[in-house]
Protein backbone atom coordinates (compact mmCIF):
# COMPACT_ATOMS: atom_id res chain seq x y z
CA UNK A 1 0.00 0.00 0.00
CA UNK A 2 2.78 2.48 0.89
CA UNK A 3 4.67 1.76 -2.36
CA UNK A 4 1.65 2.72 -4.45
CA UNK A 5 1.22 5.85 -2.38
CA UNK A 6 4.85 6.86 -2.90
CA UNK A 7 4.60 6.31 -6.65
CA UNK A 8 1.38 8.33 -6.80
CA UNK A 9 2.81 11.25 -4.84
CA UNK A 10 6.03 11.32 -6.87
CA UNK A 11 4.15 11.07 -10.16
CA UNK A 12 1.71 13.86 -9.33
CA UNK A 13 4.45 16.14 -8.05
CA UNK A 14 6.84 15.43 -10.90
CA UNK A 15 4.13 16.03 -13.47
CA UNK A 16 4.58 19.71 -12.64
CA UNK A 17 8.25 19.73 -13.64
CA UNK A 18 9.56 20.59 -17.10
CA UNK A 19 11.42 17.32 -17.65
CA UNK A 20 8.38 15.03 -17.37
CA UNK A 21 7.44 15.88 -20.95
CA UNK A 22 10.58 14.12 -22.15
CA UNK A 23 9.28 10.82 -20.84
CA UNK A 24 5.52 10.85 -21.16
CA UNK A 25 4.50 13.31 -23.86
CA UNK A 26 4.04 12.24 -27.48
CA UNK A 27 1.59 14.89 -28.61
CA UNK A 28 1.92 18.64 -28.96
CA UNK A 29 -0.59 21.11 -27.56
CA UNK A 30 -0.66 24.91 -27.28
CA UNK A 31 -0.38 24.58 -23.49
CA UNK A 32 3.06 22.99 -23.89
CA UNK A 33 4.49 26.33 -24.93
CA UNK A 34 3.74 27.82 -21.51
CA UNK A 35 6.13 25.35 -19.85
CA UNK A 36 9.74 26.18 -18.99
CA UNK A 37 11.16 23.31 -21.05
CA UNK A 38 10.38 19.91 -22.49
CA UNK A 39 11.53 17.42 -25.06
CA UNK A 40 9.36 15.02 -27.03
CA UNK A 41 9.02 13.06 -30.25
CA UNK A 42 5.96 13.71 -32.40
CA UNK A 43 4.65 12.81 -35.83
CA UNK A 44 4.93 16.25 -37.36
CA UNK A 45 2.54 15.49 -40.21
CA UNK A 46 -0.08 14.13 -37.81
CA UNK A 47 0.20 17.40 -35.93
CA UNK A 48 -0.18 19.30 -39.21
CA UNK A 49 -3.18 17.17 -40.20
CA UNK A 50 -4.92 17.83 -36.90
CA UNK A 51 -4.27 21.56 -37.25
CA UNK A 52 -5.50 21.58 -40.87
CA UNK A 53 -8.67 19.74 -39.90
CA UNK A 54 -9.43 22.26 -37.16
CA UNK A 55 -8.82 25.27 -39.43
CA UNK A 56 -10.29 24.13 -42.77
CA UNK A 57 -6.86 23.83 -44.39
CA UNK A 58 -5.47 21.28 -46.85
CA UNK A 59 -3.71 18.60 -44.77
CA UNK A 60 -0.69 16.47 -45.73
CA UNK A 61 -1.48 13.09 -47.27
CA UNK A 62 -2.67 10.57 -44.69
CA UNK A 63 0.03 8.02 -45.59
CA UNK A 64 2.95 10.39 -44.97
CA UNK A 65 4.55 10.62 -41.53
CA UNK A 66 7.48 12.69 -40.33
CA UNK A 67 8.82 11.66 -36.94
CA UNK A 68 10.61 14.59 -35.35
CA UNK A 69 12.34 15.37 -32.09
CA UNK A 70 11.38 18.67 -30.46
CA UNK A 71 13.22 20.48 -27.68
CA UNK A 72 11.72 23.60 -26.16
CA UNK A 73 13.21 26.21 -23.80
CA UNK A 74 11.19 29.13 -22.46
CA UNK A 75 13.17 31.35 -20.10
CA UNK A 76 12.19 34.94 -19.43
CA UNK A 77 12.07 36.86 -22.71
CA UNK A 78 13.54 34.06 -24.84
CA UNK A 79 11.90 31.03 -26.46
CA UNK A 80 13.93 28.37 -28.30
CA UNK A 81 12.43 25.48 -30.27
CA UNK A 82 14.86 22.95 -31.72
CA UNK A 83 13.46 20.65 -34.42
CA UNK A 84 15.22 17.50 -35.65
CA UNK A 85 13.86 15.12 -38.30
CA UNK A 86 14.19 11.43 -37.39
CA UNK A 87 12.69 9.92 -40.54
CA UNK A 88 9.92 10.24 -43.11
CA UNK A 89 7.65 7.34 -44.03
CA UNK A 90 5.56 7.22 -47.20
CA UNK A 91 3.62 4.01 -47.60
CA UNK A 92 6.22 1.27 -47.24
CA UNK A 93 9.19 3.60 -47.78
CA UNK A 94 11.14 4.97 -44.83
CA UNK A 95 13.73 7.67 -45.40
CA UNK A 96 16.25 9.20 -43.04
CA UNK A 97 16.85 12.83 -44.02
CA UNK A 98 18.91 14.53 -41.29
CA UNK A 99 17.50 18.02 -41.02
CA UNK A 100 17.86 20.37 -38.08
CA UNK A 101 16.19 23.73 -37.46
CA UNK A 102 16.42 25.97 -34.40
CA UNK A 103 13.77 28.67 -33.99
CA UNK A 104 14.31 31.51 -31.53
CA UNK A 105 11.73 34.11 -30.52
CA UNK A 106 12.68 37.23 -28.59
CA UNK A 107 12.29 40.98 -28.58
CA UNK A 108 15.10 43.27 -29.67
CA UNK A 109 17.16 45.14 -27.08
CA UNK A 110 16.22 48.74 -27.84
CA UNK A 111 12.91 48.84 -29.67
CA UNK A 112 11.44 45.61 -28.24
CA UNK A 113 10.39 44.40 -31.67
CA UNK A 114 9.33 40.75 -31.80
CA UNK A 115 11.72 38.66 -33.88
CA UNK A 116 11.81 35.06 -35.09
CA UNK A 117 15.15 33.65 -36.27
CA UNK A 118 15.63 30.22 -37.80
CA UNK A 119 18.93 28.42 -38.41
CA UNK A 120 18.63 25.30 -40.55
CA UNK A 121 21.01 22.51 -41.54
CA UNK A 122 20.05 21.35 -45.03
CA UNK A 123 22.54 18.71 -46.11
CA UNK A 124 26.08 17.43 -46.42
CA UNK A 125 27.71 18.43 -49.70
CA UNK A 126 30.84 16.67 -50.95
CA UNK A 127 32.84 18.62 -53.51
CA UNK A 128 35.82 18.41 -55.82
CA UNK A 129 37.66 21.64 -56.57
CA UNK A 130 38.13 21.91 -60.33
CA UNK A 131 40.78 23.94 -62.15
CA UNK A 132 38.07 26.56 -62.75
CA UNK A 133 37.04 26.78 -59.10
CA UNK A 134 36.05 30.30 -58.11
CA UNK A 135 36.70 29.74 -54.40
CA UNK A 136 39.24 26.98 -53.70
CA UNK A 137 38.41 24.95 -50.60
CA UNK A 138 34.69 25.70 -50.86
CA UNK A 139 31.91 24.40 -53.16
CA UNK A 140 30.94 26.79 -55.96
CA UNK A 141 29.24 26.74 -59.35
CA UNK A 142 32.44 25.65 -61.13
CA UNK A 143 33.12 22.64 -58.89
CA UNK A 144 31.90 19.04 -59.05
CA UNK A 145 29.31 18.77 -56.29
CA UNK A 146 27.60 15.78 -54.65
CA UNK A 147 24.56 16.37 -52.43
CA UNK A 148 24.53 13.68 -49.76
CA UNK A 149 21.16 12.46 -48.49
CA UNK A 150 18.57 9.78 -49.21
CA UNK A 151 15.74 10.27 -51.67
CA UNK A 152 14.38 6.74 -51.39
CA UNK A 153 16.05 5.35 -54.50
CA UNK A 154 15.68 1.57 -54.87
CA UNK A 155 18.85 -0.07 -56.23
CA UNK A 156 17.68 -3.68 -56.07
CA UNK A 157 16.34 -3.68 -59.63
CA UNK A 158 19.52 -2.10 -60.99
CA UNK A 159 21.90 -4.46 -59.22
CA UNK A 160 20.13 -7.81 -58.69
CA UNK A 161 21.90 -9.98 -56.16
CA UNK A 162 23.97 -7.15 -54.69
CA UNK A 163 23.77 -6.23 -51.03
CA UNK A 164 23.30 -2.65 -49.92
CA UNK A 165 22.68 -1.22 -46.45
CA UNK A 166 19.27 -0.14 -45.24
CA UNK A 167 18.33 3.44 -46.03
CA UNK A 168 17.13 3.95 -42.47
CA UNK A 169 19.56 4.53 -39.65
CA UNK A 170 19.34 4.84 -35.90
CA UNK A 171 18.49 8.31 -34.65
CA UNK A 172 18.83 9.06 -30.96
CA UNK A 173 18.25 12.09 -28.77
CA UNK A 174 20.88 13.62 -26.50
CA UNK A 175 18.80 14.54 -23.41
CA UNK A 176 18.16 18.14 -22.50
CA UNK A 177 20.14 19.24 -19.45
CA UNK A 178 20.43 22.64 -17.82
CA UNK A 179 22.13 24.50 -14.98
CA UNK A 180 20.39 25.32 -11.71
CA UNK A 181 20.06 28.98 -12.68
CA UNK A 182 18.50 28.06 -16.09
CA UNK A 183 21.18 30.02 -17.95
CA UNK A 184 23.03 27.11 -19.57
CA UNK A 185 21.32 24.42 -21.66
CA UNK A 186 22.60 21.43 -23.61
CA UNK A 187 20.87 18.99 -25.96
CA UNK A 188 21.40 17.27 -29.29
CA UNK A 189 20.58 14.58 -31.80
CA UNK A 190 22.66 11.78 -33.28
CA UNK A 191 22.23 9.75 -36.48
CA UNK A 192 24.18 6.47 -36.37
CA UNK A 193 25.12 4.38 -39.43
CA UNK A 194 23.72 7.05 -41.73
CA UNK A 195 23.31 5.83 -45.32
CA UNK A 196 23.03 8.58 -47.93
CA UNK A 197 23.11 8.72 -51.71
CA UNK A 198 25.43 11.10 -53.51
CA UNK A 199 23.59 13.07 -56.20
CA UNK A 200 25.37 15.23 -58.76
CA UNK A 201 24.02 18.71 -58.07
CA UNK A 202 24.36 22.05 -59.91
CA UNK A 203 23.97 25.34 -58.05
CA UNK A 204 24.08 27.86 -60.89
CA UNK A 205 21.20 30.24 -59.98
CA UNK A 206 20.27 30.39 -63.67
CA UNK A 207 19.77 26.62 -63.85
CA UNK A 208 19.71 24.92 -60.42
CA UNK A 209 19.13 21.17 -60.73
CA UNK A 210 20.45 17.73 -59.95
CA UNK A 211 20.87 14.54 -61.97
CA UNK A 212 17.72 12.75 -60.96
CA UNK A 213 18.21 9.73 -63.24
CA UNK A 214 20.59 7.88 -60.95
CA UNK A 215 22.80 8.62 -57.94
CA UNK A 216 26.53 8.60 -58.59
CA UNK A 217 27.31 7.02 -55.24
CA UNK A 218 26.20 5.94 -51.82
CA UNK A 219 28.03 6.43 -48.52
CA UNK A 220 27.65 5.07 -45.01
CA UNK A 221 28.77 7.52 -42.31
CA UNK A 222 29.53 6.27 -38.80
CA UNK A 223 27.45 9.12 -37.45
CA UNK A 224 26.13 12.61 -38.01
CA UNK A 225 25.71 14.37 -34.68
CA UNK A 226 24.43 17.81 -33.74
CA UNK A 227 24.88 19.10 -30.21
CA UNK A 228 23.68 22.49 -29.02
CA UNK A 229 24.85 24.65 -26.12
CA UNK A 230 22.75 27.67 -25.19
CA UNK A 231 24.24 30.25 -22.83
CA UNK A 232 22.01 33.10 -21.68
CA UNK A 233 23.55 36.30 -20.29
CA UNK A 234 20.94 38.47 -18.52
CA UNK A 235 23.48 41.21 -17.83
CA UNK A 236 24.26 41.79 -21.51
CA UNK A 237 20.84 40.70 -22.81
CA UNK A 238 22.44 38.19 -25.18
CA UNK A 239 21.98 34.49 -25.77
CA UNK A 240 24.74 32.48 -27.46
CA UNK A 241 23.93 29.25 -29.28
CA UNK A 242 26.90 27.05 -30.19
CA UNK A 243 26.22 24.26 -32.69
CA UNK A 244 28.68 21.40 -32.81
CA UNK A 245 28.82 19.36 -36.04
CA UNK A 246 30.29 15.87 -35.97
CA UNK A 247 30.53 14.17 -39.34
CA UNK A 248 31.57 10.58 -38.67
CA UNK A 249 34.06 8.81 -40.92
CA UNK A 250 32.85 7.27 -44.17
CA UNK A 251 32.86 3.54 -43.51
CA UNK A 252 31.67 2.42 -46.95
CA UNK A 253 31.39 4.14 -50.33
CA UNK A 254 29.81 2.78 -53.50
CA UNK A 255 30.52 4.52 -56.82
CA UNK A 256 28.22 3.83 -59.76
CA UNK A 257 29.17 4.24 -63.43
CA UNK A 258 27.09 4.41 -66.60
CA UNK A 259 28.46 3.33 -69.95
CA UNK A 260 26.44 4.34 -73.00
CA UNK A 261 27.85 1.91 -75.59
CA UNK A 262 26.68 -0.65 -74.74
CA UNK A 263 24.25 0.69 -72.09
CA UNK A 264 25.48 -0.77 -68.83
CA UNK A 265 25.59 0.12 -65.15
CA UNK A 266 28.49 -0.96 -62.97
CA UNK A 267 29.73 -0.16 -59.52
CA UNK A 268 32.62 -0.41 -57.08
CA UNK A 269 32.55 -0.71 -53.31
CA UNK A 270 35.26 0.93 -51.21
CA UNK A 271 35.74 0.33 -47.50
CA UNK A 272 38.54 0.34 -44.95
CA UNK A 273 40.20 -2.77 -46.39
CA UNK A 274 40.11 -2.12 -50.14
CA UNK A 275 38.05 -1.93 -53.32
CA UNK A 276 35.56 -4.59 -54.41
CA UNK A 277 33.01 -5.30 -57.11
CA UNK A 278 29.38 -5.35 -56.07
CA UNK A 279 29.54 -9.14 -55.70
CA UNK A 280 32.38 -8.64 -53.16
CA UNK A 281 35.11 -9.75 -55.60
CA UNK A 282 38.42 -8.14 -54.66
CA UNK A 283 39.70 -5.46 -57.05
CA UNK A 284 42.52 -3.64 -55.27
CA UNK A 285 43.77 -2.55 -51.86
CA UNK A 286 42.73 1.07 -52.45
CA UNK A 287 40.68 1.96 -49.37
CA UNK A 288 37.81 4.41 -49.22
CA UNK A 289 40.14 6.93 -47.56
CA UNK A 290 42.81 6.56 -50.25
CA UNK A 291 40.14 6.87 -52.94
CA UNK A 292 38.62 10.09 -51.52
CA UNK A 293 42.12 11.55 -51.13
CA UNK A 294 43.03 10.66 -54.74
CA UNK A 295 39.78 12.23 -55.98
CA UNK A 296 40.46 15.39 -53.94
CA UNK A 297 37.04 15.21 -52.28
CA UNK A 298 36.23 17.76 -49.59
CA UNK A 299 33.14 17.88 -47.38
CA UNK A 300 30.87 20.75 -46.41
CA UNK A 301 27.60 21.45 -44.64
CA UNK A 302 24.94 23.68 -46.18
CA UNK A 303 22.90 25.85 -43.81
CA UNK A 304 20.65 28.83 -44.11
CA UNK A 305 19.62 31.60 -41.77
CA UNK A 306 16.37 33.52 -41.89
CA UNK A 307 14.98 36.32 -39.70
CA UNK A 308 11.67 38.13 -39.81
CA UNK A 309 9.83 40.83 -37.91
CA UNK A 310 6.31 42.10 -38.19
CA UNK A 311 6.94 45.60 -39.52
CA UNK A 312 10.57 45.71 -40.66
CA UNK A 313 12.96 43.99 -43.04
CA UNK A 314 16.45 42.82 -42.15
CA UNK A 315 19.86 43.18 -43.73
CA UNK A 316 22.92 40.96 -43.25
CA UNK A 317 26.53 42.06 -43.61
CA UNK A 318 29.97 40.62 -43.07
CA UNK A 319 32.28 42.17 -40.49
CA UNK A 320 33.82 44.41 -43.19
CA UNK A 321 30.42 45.67 -44.38
CA UNK A 322 29.78 43.43 -47.43
CA UNK A 323 26.18 42.51 -48.17
CA UNK A 324 26.04 38.69 -47.84
CA UNK A 325 22.45 38.13 -48.94
CA UNK A 326 22.52 36.35 -52.31
CA UNK A 327 26.24 36.96 -52.56
CA UNK A 328 29.45 34.89 -52.45
CA UNK A 329 31.45 36.28 -49.53
CA UNK A 330 34.25 34.60 -47.58
CA UNK A 331 33.43 34.94 -43.87
CA UNK A 332 35.81 32.26 -42.58
CA UNK A 333 37.62 34.49 -40.09
CA UNK A 334 34.78 36.87 -39.24
CA UNK A 335 31.04 36.99 -38.60
CA UNK A 336 27.76 37.86 -40.29
CA UNK A 337 25.63 40.44 -38.52
CA UNK A 338 21.88 40.68 -39.16
CA UNK A 339 20.17 43.94 -38.23
CA UNK A 340 16.79 45.50 -38.79
CA UNK A 341 16.52 48.05 -41.59
CA UNK A 342 16.59 50.61 -38.78
CA UNK A 343 20.05 49.40 -37.78
CA UNK A 344 19.14 47.50 -34.60
CA UNK A 345 21.15 44.34 -33.87
CA UNK A 346 19.28 41.05 -34.13
CA UNK A 347 21.69 38.13 -34.51
CA UNK A 348 25.38 37.45 -35.18
CA UNK A 349 26.71 34.27 -36.74
CA UNK A 350 30.34 34.00 -35.69
CA UNK A 351 32.63 31.82 -37.79
CA UNK A 352 35.88 33.46 -36.79
CA UNK A 353 35.28 32.31 -33.20
CA UNK A 354 36.14 28.80 -34.39
CA UNK A 355 38.08 29.10 -37.65
CA UNK A 356 39.47 25.56 -37.45
CA UNK A 357 38.07 22.05 -37.41
CA UNK A 358 39.40 18.80 -36.00
CA UNK A 359 40.08 15.88 -38.35
CA UNK A 360 40.59 12.39 -36.91
CA UNK A 361 42.77 10.21 -39.18
CA UNK A 362 41.26 6.74 -38.82
CA UNK A 363 44.03 5.15 -40.89
CA UNK A 364 46.68 6.24 -38.39
CA UNK A 365 44.53 5.96 -35.25
CA UNK A 366 41.56 3.58 -35.40
CA UNK A 367 40.47 4.73 -31.92
CA UNK A 368 39.98 8.28 -33.24
CA UNK A 369 41.54 9.90 -30.19
CA UNK A 370 44.23 11.92 -31.98
CA UNK A 371 43.30 14.72 -34.35
CA UNK A 372 44.88 17.36 -36.54
CA UNK A 373 43.57 20.88 -36.90
CA UNK A 374 42.84 22.54 -40.26
CA UNK A 375 41.27 25.81 -41.37
CA UNK A 376 37.59 25.70 -42.21
CA UNK A 377 36.31 27.76 -45.15
CA UNK A 378 32.96 29.48 -44.66
CA UNK A 379 31.25 31.18 -47.60
CA UNK A 380 27.86 32.77 -48.01
CA UNK A 381 26.27 31.73 -51.31
CA UNK A 382 24.00 32.94 -54.04
CA UNK A 383 20.57 31.85 -52.88
CA UNK A 384 18.95 30.69 -56.12
CA UNK A 385 21.30 27.77 -56.68
CA UNK A 386 20.00 26.14 -53.51
CA UNK A 387 16.58 27.66 -52.81
CA UNK A 388 15.26 26.85 -56.30
CA UNK A 389 16.93 23.45 -56.57
CA UNK A 390 14.34 20.64 -56.84
CA UNK A 391 16.53 18.38 -54.72
CA UNK A 392 15.05 20.18 -51.70
CA UNK A 393 11.45 19.32 -52.60
CA UNK A 394 11.09 16.97 -49.62
CA UNK A 395 12.54 19.59 -47.27
CA UNK A 396 9.97 22.11 -48.44
CA UNK A 397 7.14 19.61 -48.00
CA UNK A 398 7.45 19.89 -44.24
CA UNK A 399 9.06 23.34 -43.89
CA UNK A 400 5.83 24.89 -45.14
CA UNK A 401 4.23 23.72 -41.89
CA UNK A 402 6.82 25.41 -39.65
CA UNK A 403 4.54 28.46 -39.25
CA UNK A 404 2.39 26.26 -36.99
CA UNK A 405 5.20 26.48 -34.45
CA UNK A 406 5.48 30.23 -34.93
CA UNK A 407 1.79 30.54 -34.12
CA UNK A 408 2.61 29.14 -30.66
CA UNK A 409 5.76 31.21 -30.17
CA UNK A 410 4.23 34.52 -31.25
CA UNK A 411 0.94 34.38 -33.15
CA UNK A 412 1.13 37.88 -34.77
CA UNK A 413 4.11 36.66 -36.85
CA UNK A 414 2.24 33.61 -38.18
CA UNK A 415 1.36 35.12 -41.57
CA UNK A 416 4.89 36.47 -41.94
CA UNK A 417 6.26 33.01 -41.20
CA UNK A 418 4.11 31.44 -43.93
CA UNK A 419 5.82 33.66 -46.49
CA UNK A 420 9.35 33.03 -45.24
CA UNK A 421 9.18 29.26 -44.80
CA UNK A 422 7.33 28.68 -48.06
CA UNK A 423 9.99 30.54 -50.05
CA UNK A 424 13.62 29.88 -49.12
CA UNK A 425 14.73 32.80 -51.29
CA UNK A 426 13.56 34.99 -48.40
CA UNK A 427 16.49 33.71 -46.32
CA UNK A 428 18.97 36.20 -44.90
CA UNK A 429 21.66 34.09 -46.52
CA UNK A 430 22.71 30.55 -47.39
CA UNK A 431 26.20 29.51 -46.40
CA UNK A 432 28.57 26.58 -46.64
CA UNK A 433 31.06 25.53 -43.96
CA UNK A 434 33.72 23.52 -45.75
CA UNK A 435 36.39 21.05 -44.72
CA UNK A 436 38.75 20.86 -47.72
CA UNK A 437 41.21 18.44 -46.07
CA UNK A 438 38.94 15.46 -45.57
CA UNK A 439 39.74 11.91 -46.88
CA UNK A 440 36.48 10.62 -45.40
CA UNK A 441 37.64 10.99 -41.81
CA UNK A 442 35.70 12.21 -38.75
CA UNK A 443 35.18 16.00 -38.61
CA UNK A 444 34.30 18.11 -35.56
CA UNK A 445 33.45 21.80 -35.77
CA UNK A 446 31.26 24.31 -33.91
CA UNK A 447 30.16 27.73 -35.24
CA UNK A 448 28.43 30.13 -32.83
CA UNK A 449 25.26 32.25 -33.08
CA UNK A 450 24.44 35.15 -30.76
CA UNK A 451 21.03 36.83 -30.51
CA UNK A 452 20.39 40.20 -28.91
CA UNK A 453 17.20 40.30 -26.87
CA UNK A 454 15.51 42.47 -24.24
CA UNK A 455 14.20 41.46 -20.85
CA UNK A 456 15.47 39.69 -17.78
CA UNK A 457 15.63 35.94 -17.26
CA UNK A 458 12.85 35.05 -14.84
CA UNK A 459 12.52 31.34 -14.05
CA UNK A 460 8.87 30.31 -14.26
CA UNK A 461 9.18 27.74 -11.53
CA UNK A 462 11.70 27.15 -8.71
CA UNK A 463 12.84 23.68 -9.74
CA UNK A 464 15.30 23.18 -6.87
CA UNK A 465 12.59 23.82 -4.30
CA UNK A 466 10.28 21.52 -6.24
CA UNK A 467 12.73 18.63 -6.06
CA UNK A 468 13.10 19.20 -2.32
CA UNK A 469 9.32 19.22 -1.91
CA UNK A 470 9.08 16.04 -3.97
CA UNK A 471 11.59 14.27 -1.74
CA UNK A 472 9.83 15.51 1.39
CA UNK A 473 6.43 14.35 0.17
CA UNK A 474 7.80 10.97 -0.85
CA UNK A 475 9.40 10.53 2.60
CA UNK A 476 6.17 11.62 4.27
CA UNK A 477 4.23 9.09 2.20
CA UNK A 478 6.52 6.29 3.35
CA UNK A 479 6.17 7.42 6.98
CA UNK A 480 2.36 7.61 6.75
CA UNK A 481 2.27 4.22 5.09
CA UNK A 482 4.18 2.68 7.98
CA UNK A 483 1.95 4.42 10.54
CA UNK A 484 -1.16 3.04 8.77
CA UNK A 485 0.22 -0.52 8.83
CA UNK A 486 1.14 -0.27 12.52
CA UNK A 487 -2.29 1.11 13.36
CA UNK A 488 -4.02 -1.70 11.48
CA UNK A 489 -1.82 -4.28 13.19
CA UNK A 490 -2.58 -2.78 16.64
CA UNK A 491 -6.31 -2.79 15.90
CA UNK A 492 -6.17 -6.41 14.78
CA UNK A 493 -4.33 -7.44 17.94
CA UNK A 494 -6.96 -5.76 20.12
CA UNK A 495 -9.71 -7.62 18.30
Amino acid sequence: MNTKLVILVVFITCSLTPWVGMVFADTLTPEDFHETSWSKTIDFFDYARNHASAHNMTPPSSDVHAYTQLTYINVGALQVLSWGLCNITTGETTLTIPTQTTLMHFTTQNESRHVITASSFMMLLAFNDTAQSSYPGSPDVNDTLYASFSLGYNLSEMFPGSKFPELTCTSSYIPLTYSDDLLNWHWGMKYTNLTAFWWRIYIDPANPHYEIAFPVGMAVYDELTFTYNLTISPETHTAMLTENHIIGRVRDLWRFHWTLIPPHLTGLHYNGTGCYLLDDSFVSDETVYAYLTAQNIGMSVIDFQTTFLGDHETQSQSSDGQNVTDNDVDVSDSFVSTCTDAGEKVVNASFGAKETYNLFNYTLDSNETIYQTYDAVTMTCRIGGYAHNPIFARHLSFMRFFPLFVAHLYEPLYNRAKTYFKDMTRADYFYSISYPTYSGYRVEHDPTYTVYYSGEVIPEFPTQILFAVTLTLATLAVFLGKRMRLRKRSTAEKL
